[in-house]
């Protein structure tokens, strides 16, 4: 989604920012540990959150001061940092917005919301906390310590993946990606001056000052922030509404596809009073095949429990970039695999990311993408777009990603390189089909 990165003035600091969609209403997203306003909304999760949310909402998102392509600063105060939220909101024309902070940005988003009523209309906060030092989190010297000395060790290697999303610890495509935003947020000194501040701040007397409706989600297991935090904080702030959802990955970006649309229902209804349309029972969708090259010998070679520990390898191999990507995993049937995705580039770029990994297990695939319109049937899907699919990826050669002229086209200026494979009569579809590699 395309924005240009303008700069507010909040005294001598200039802010970042960006506004996505049009919608009178307006909702000012306050980040967590990390932000920057342009590589922070290229990963796809981020991507498809900014989807949901201007579906219904104007939404502006910025770099604190000190961070990303904000001027970097030593000294972030919380009034300081209040005082650029309304900085971005005057250069940005939002005279009143729903303030949705998560994690490291909770503490923020009490703080604007109690000083400034009359620029709020409603506060949404996920996985957060008023205090570290207090009740109901406690977080000891000796352990926050250690947590800083981690910081200074490994800052811009991914560090904060294994604190805030232990089942992404292992994917090794998401660490480093997150390594590259931690490198681009901030310095290993910028980012310890942040906690350290966050770590004497103590915002819990705002609480129940605090008026306007409000919304507040916690994970029931979250391995950073105790849910006890923000079961208190609902318990404190006067009518807030409390949703708990389950698991235990502290960072937004780890929650799972249903998850994920969960918590944007709840944002969604809380702000305008009604849930997200039911899917309907046709959707345009990318359809993607793969399946193995040569499984049958190799499984002839290898033995059946070889060759079921590898299958297993590679389905949690698909299945993680699935989730990086948001794609949907539709079904499988022996040694291939059905996916949808909402968007031909995601589905490229997952398809060829699966390439990468599976060689790394001595695994070849064959990968066939189709975009049309599918029938949804329960959860499974059907209709010309799904055969089309599969027999693109018949007509694929060993660790080739073919898709048809659809998928070509639709993808036209995003800077995917692609050869031309000709016409081919796919079985049972009608006409020849123009096909492309994916370069």
């Amino acid at each position: 989604m395309e924005a240009q990165t303008k700069y507010a003035k909040s005294g001598d600091v200039h802010i970042a920012y960006r506004v996505f969609g049009d919608s009178p209403r307006d909702i000012v997203l306050m980040p967590g540990t990390l932000s920057h306003v342009e590589l922070y909304w290229e990963l796809p999760a981020n991507e498809y959150i900014l989807k949901r949310l201007t579906s219904f909402a104007r939404v502006i998102v910025f770099d604190k001061r000190g961070q990303g392509l904000s001027d970097r600063v030593a000294e972030q105060t919380l009034e300081e940092r209040i005082g650029d939220v309304l900085a971005v909101l005057d250069a940005a024309g939002s005279k009143r917005a729903t303030v949705f902070g998560w994690s490291e940005g909770g503490p923020m988003s009490l703080m604007f919301t109690a000083t400034y009523p009359e620029r709020t209309t409603a506060l949404v906060m996920f996985n957060t906390f008023a205090s570290m030092k207090a009740e109901p989190w406690a977080l000891g010297q000796e352990q926050f310590d250690r947590f800083l000395g981690a910081l200074d060790a490994h800052w811009g290697e991914g560090v904060l993946v294994g604190i805030n999303a232990p089942s992404l610890r292992k994917d090794k495509a998401f660490v480093q990606w997150f390594g590259r935003l931690e490198r681009a947020s901030s310095s290993p000194g910028g980012i310890q001056a942040l906690f350290r501040a966050d770590y004497e701040s103590d915002v819990r007397h705002v609480l129940p000052s605090i008026q306007v409706p409000t919304l507040i989600l916690h994970r029931k297991g979250d391995s950073l922030v105790p849910v006890a935090v923000g079961r208190d904080m609902a318990q404190k702030i006067s009518g807030a509404k409390y949703v708990e959802l389950p698991g235990e990955d502290h960072l937004l970006q780890a929650l799972p596809p249903d998850l994920l649309d969960r918590l944007l229902d709840e944002i969604e209804e809380f702000i305008t009073g009604t849930r997200h349309s039911p899917d309907p029972d046709r959707v345009l969708a990318t359809v993607m095949f793969t399946d193995i090259v040569r499984s049958t010998e190799r499984a002839a070679e290898m033995g059946d429990s070889k060759w079921r520990a590898l299958l297993a390898d590679y389905y949690a191999a698909v299945r993680k970039e699935l989730s990086v990507f948001r794609g949907r995993e539709v079904n499988t049937a022996g040694d291939g695999l059905l996916a949808t995705f909402d968007g031909p580039n995601r589905a490229i770029r997952c398809a060829c990311s699966v390439r990468e990994r599976l060689r790394a297990l001595g695994l070849e695939v064959r990968t066939g993408l189709h975009t049309g319109e599918c029938e949804l049937i329960g959860d499974d899907i059907g209709g010309i777009a799904v055969h089309i699919a599969a027999r693109v990826a018949s007509k694929a050669e060993p660790d080739e990603v073919l898709v048809s002229s659809t998928v070509r086209d639709i993808v036209a200026g995003s800077g995917l390189r692609f050869a031309d494979r000709g016409m081919h009569a796919l079985k049972g579809v009608p006409e020849e089909w123009h096909l492309f590699l994916v370069q």
